[in-house]
């Protein structure tokens, strides 16, 4: 999309507190003001046609697309293969190829006159797109939300052939998986041939000596042959639906032109959007020509006041605070990359409950559900536009870091549409009151992969005794190209939206502070270099410096809690995910806070101890270590550090990684650890204290036990420095698995919303087995179909795409969508030998 909108001024200043008065999207089910703010939208997502294979002419009406297969959007293809160990660990060993959609739209013959156009929030990748045979353009970034005006090709009152050709041959073009398809939302959007400008209202705050000063600005496009005379009116309402502020201007746009109204809301003491309190407003905007409304966009807004200075950190609202953030990738496992609004819900809440309070979307814009979430769930949002710029990073094939990479990607097409993508990315979600700052990229600097830098052979003043990362390649691009490139983007997002620091998540810092890369941004992400922020706090003392991806260990975290000049950091990462594999068997990512399928692991509870305020405690145990130990972490880094060592494993300090299991040999000796943020903690087997009572151990954040195994009840008291009780977790031996329970699942749900539904494996007792592996089929009746079954175990390699599965750790769960008819859906998990669950869920 491209628009005449005037660059706003600039209201960013790095330490000077600004008020901030963003804009939130509404999104309705018939209704996309927020993601394009004009006309009338329709969705098209059912009924679809799709063939994986190149077909000649496959956009031409004449094609007989009988035997191609129904789909309903979002629909991604990749996740629908099998896994293989043929295929490229960079993408979670599932495949790309060549696919054709296809669907016949009836454009209503009262419609003839209006503006017709086609709305696509994201084609994964390389996208055609065709209406009645006609090529309406290509987009080959797989991650940006784009629009074609289709009118001229329109047959109305007719059939209309839209046709969308996506390719992904290149199929190892990314360090993680992407999915292949159409995998979010496509519309129709009628409009009037007079209207609001897509993404063309922008508004922000300026700080009056009584309240504050809404400056709305409105961009409107006339695609007529003759000048219109127009009435803009904006109207400002509160939750409970009160008028706070309003206001009417006269706007002449000539023939074929795009102008600008800006108008000034007054309103006095708002209730501010913050992370606990994320308080909305509603703009709505309406554009009246002869007293009659031909436009409207509807909006939701939230004010905030922020901060960010190069001593003190970041300030939200005046409270000066750490970002506890995390990274997260665009996959919900077994769904792929098209992942329900539901889904997303369920996660984002969950990782609140541990404590986070922001999200950096890495490395690329994701689908408007995650922002308008954030939005509503109070958390703050790092929006990210690239992985990579003008030349490739490695893409492994054969895991993660090993083997032979291969140097497919998005680099091709960055100079031609490097800076329309950014400028799209940036008006399409500028009105979200979470996001609260611009990513121009991600380790586009790492050493030698392909930028080098003199700095890298060391000695002198660089810092360095020896050659780092290979040292200096001087036929490798020079790295003082990213310098130039970080100038052009920063002045595109400059040109959108001022109101908000650019940043970018550098891996080689000392590299690339010979440049003029950091020097270019608002704000500096120092991505896995803790060490060097009292150097550069100390060099570079108006940096404003953070983390923008960090490890989980403990002593990442004390480097944020021991220097207030450090804002926060951004875990690595927030959620399991698929891709950027280790060594077959491996499904992805092993190292978040949740699992694949939501679920918190060990290390959430580690993280929610060191991140939550609400007084919290996690039991996990595992063989305590001796010669023969292994390593309880299975991430990949863990694996590949496990292996780089000769399979060696010294325990150092107590796991992060430890499972609430309590079945062992009995006199086993069993390591017994504790994530608490309880002052002290003490350890009752079967009613009795167990060791001694423990204080929280400040060097490694975990209180451990090691006592022999004897079945029963092992539970957990923390406690405050004066002995009282504030938190207790417990866990028991449990039986051979006897049943199957439904832990959780929606008894209600809309036409074509989504049931999350959480199983777990119990013993005749009701103890939860977590050693069970049965295999649970899923069988449903009613107009409902089911998604996919995720159990979360990365290193199970078997087809995800039936109705039967094997749990992990005793549990997991099942995704159902509902049809568009209303009635009662009836779902039945069986398994072998295991007592049945069924549930109902009805659809209203």
């Amino acid at each position: 999309m491209q628009s005449k909108t005037k660059p706003s001024k600039n209201l960013f200043p790095i330490v000077k507190s600004l008020s901030l008065f963003i804009f939130l999207s509404l999104i309705f089910m018939n209704s996309i003001f927020a993601q394009v703010g004009f006309g009338e939208a329709e969705e098209i997502n059912k009924k679809w046609k799709f063939i994986l294979k190149d077909i000649e002419e496959g956009e031409q009406a004449t094609l007989n697309d009988n035997k191609w297969k129904s789909v309903d959007l979002p629909h991604d293809w990749s996740i629908k293969q099998q896994l293989s160990p043929s295929l490229a660990s960079a993408t979670g060993y599932l495949p790309g190829g060549i696919g054709w959609y296809r669907k016949t739209v009836i454009i209503p013959k009262e419609k003839e006159g209006d503006k017709i156009y086609l709305y696509f929030e994201g084609v994964y990748n390389r996208s055609e797109v065709f209406v009645n045979g006609h090529l309406m353009g290509k987009r080959p970034n797989g991650y940006i939300s784009f629009m074609y005006d289709v009118t001229p090709y329109i047959k109305y009152g007719e059939d209309n052939l839209v046709a969308v050709r996506v390719d992904h041959s290149k199929s190892v073009d990314s360090r993680w998986y992407t999915g292949s398809g159409i995998y979010r939302n496509a519309w129709l959007v009628y409009a009037n041939p007079v209207h609001i400008a897509p993404w063309g209202v922008y508004a922000y705050p300026e700080r009056q000596r009584k309240g504050y000063a809404l400056q709305v600005q409105v961009d409107i496009e006339n695609e007529t042959e003759s000048t219109s005379v127009l009435t803009v009116l904006n109207e400002l309402r509160t939750q409970a639906n009160k008028v706070v502020a309003k206001s009417s201007e006269k706007l002449t746009v000539e023939a074929g032109q795009t102008e600008t109204t800006n108008t000034a809301l007054q309103v006095s003491d708002p209730e501010r959007w913050s992370i606990n309190t994320p308080h909305i407003y509603t703009l709505r905007t309406m554009v009246y020509r002869d007293d009659q409304r031909i436009d409207e966009a509807i909006t939701k807004t939230g004010f905030r006041d922020f901060t960010f200075d190069a001593n003190k950190g970041f300030a939200l609202n005046g409270e000066w605070m750490k970002v506890k953030g995390v990274c997260l990738h665009h996959d919900g496992g077994v769904l792929g990359s098209a992942v329900p609004h539901e889904v997303w819900k369920r996660r984002l809440l969950t990782l609140k409950e541990i404590g986070v309070n922001a999200i950096r979307t890495s490395h690329n814009p994701q689908a408007p559900d995650l922002y308008d979430l954030c939005d509503e769930l109070g958390l703050l949002v790092m929006d990210e536009a690239f992985d990579e710029w003008e030349f490739p990073k490695r893409k492994w094939i054969e895991g993660w870091n090993v083997g032979t990479p291969g140097f497919q990607g998005s680099y091709d097409f960055f100079e031609e549409w490097g800076e329309q993508d950014l400028g799209d990315m940036v008006r399409r979600d500028r009105n979200h009151p979470s996001i609260f700052a611009w990513s121009i990229g991600n380790e586009v600097d790492y050493p030698n992969d392909p930028y080098s830098h003199p700095v890298l052979d060391g000695g002198g003043d660089t810092g360095f005794t020896q050659a780092i990362f290979g040292g200096y390649k001087k036929d490798a691009p020079d790295a003082t190209r990213l310098g130039d490139i970080a100038k052009r983007l920063v002045k595109v997002v400059k040109q959108y939206d001022q109101s908000r620091p650019t940043t970018a998540g550098l891996a080689g810092v000392a590299m690339s502070n010979q440049t003029e890369y950091p020097f270019a941004l608002d704000i500096t992400g120092y991505n896995y270099t803790e060490s060097l922020y009292d150097h550069d706090h100390a060099k570079y003392p108006d940096r404003v410096i953070f983390g923008s991806e960090n490890r989980h260990d403990l002593n990442a975290w004390n480097a944020v809690t021991s220097r207030e000049y450090i804002f926060g950091q951004f875990l690595w990462t927030g959620i399991d995910y698929l891709g950027e594999s280790g060594r077959w068997p491996s499904r992805g990512f092993y190292s978040g806070l949740l699992d694949f399928g939501g679920f918190i692991k060990p290390r959430g509870y580690y993280r929610q101890s060191l991140w939550s305020d609400k007084p919290m405690a996690y039991l996990g145990t595992y063989p305590t270590p001796g010669r023969d130990a292994r390593s309880q972490m299975n991430d990949v880094w863990s694996q590949l550090e496990a292996e780089n060592k000769g399979g060696k494993y010294i325990e150092k300090v107590p796991s992060m990684d430890a499972w609430p299991i309590w079945n062992y040999n009995e006199g086993q000796l069993i390591r017994v650890v504790c994530y608490t943020n309880a002052a002290q903690a003490k350890l009752l087997l079967n009613g009795e204290e167990v060791g001694e009572t423990k204080p929280y151990d400040e060097e490694t954040g975990i209180i451990y036990w090691d006592i022999p195994y004897k079945d029963g009840k092992l539970e957990v008291v923390g406690m405050d420095k004066n002995g009282e009780h504030v938190s207790n977790y417990f866990i028991q031996s449990s039986n051979r698995p006897d049943a199957i329970k439904i832990l959780s699942g929606e008894q209600a749900i809309r036409p074509g919303g989504v049931a999350t539904v959480i199983l777990q494996i119990i013993d005749k007792n009701g103890i939860p087995v977590m050693l069970s592996d049965d295999e649970i089929k899923c069988q449903i009746q009613g107009d409902a179909q089911l998604l996919g079954l995720e159990a979360s175990n990365n290193s199970d390699m078997s087809d995800y795409t039936d109705n039967k599965h094997r749990v992990y750790h005793g549990r997991m769960i099942a995704y159902i969508k509902a049809g568009d008819s209303k009635g009662d859906i009836s779902v039945r998990f069986s398994a072998s030998w295991l007592k049945p669950a069924e549930l109902q869920i009805s659809v209203q």
